[in-house]
């Protein structure tokens, strides 16, 4: 699994469906992949809004612990999200990061829970996931509203000349009471930023 890939998922999908130029919003390793088919495919995205990612290597402090989380459930035995989010809480003790890490989790035909996504596949390719997608030079001039959370840690105000040398239309907005997962944590913040960003632009 590399960036290449998934942006290349997208842009079948956009085709498949008719979709020109596009407004493109992403999170966490969305937002790398987002910003990827940003920078290689101007022409396909309109505006752009990426979630408390930054287009940064992550390898100091990628998801090692949320991954082992997830792979230790027992799926078999489990009752409910809710009881999946308690068995988490030793490795995840953020309750937004266990809260998104378990919408992953569905119910297969039998009645017994499954992962959504394909969990073996993503935990061997976390060393890909957790690098910076963009290389020297890619950019993108469009518009650019970068979401951060206040109380994470995955855009520091380091990342500023980084974010501008890519996009630099770029601004960031910073959420104070979110984490990571600011679409969760701060749903109502989190869409008035977005929403003022897309109907100003």
């Amino acid at each position: 699994m590399t960036y290449d890939a998934m942006v290349a998922d997208v842009l079948a999908w956009l085709d498949a469906r008719g979709l020109g130029a596009v407004d493109l919003i992403g999170h966490s390793m969305g937002g790398k992949v987002a910003m990827a088919l940003a920078c290689r495919y101007s022409e396909r995205v309109r505006r752009l809004v990426v979630v408390d990612i930054a287009p940064k290597n992550y390898l100091s402090h990628g998801h090692r612990a949320e991954f082992a989380a997830m792979n230790e459930l027992r799926l078999p035995e489990l009752q409910s999200r809710g009881e999946a989010e308690l068995k988490m809480e030793g490795r995840v003790p953020d309750w937004g990061m266990r809260k998104f890490l378990t919408t992953n989790l569905e119910r297969g035909e039998d009645g017994a829970w499954k992962w959504a996504v394909n969990l073996p596949v993503l935990t061997g390719a976390l060393t890909e996931v957790e690098a910076n997608p963009l290389g020297d030079g890619e950019r993108y001039g469009g518009p650019v509203l970068m979401v951060r959370g206040g109380k994470s840690r995955y855009v520091t105000d380091e990342d500023a000349a980084k974010i501008t040398e890519h996009f630099p239309a770029a601004r960031v907005e910073t959420i104070a009471a979110a984490g990571h997962n600011p679409h969760m944590e701060t749903r109502a913040e989190f869409c008035a930023a977005v929403g003022a960003f897309l109907g100003g632009n």
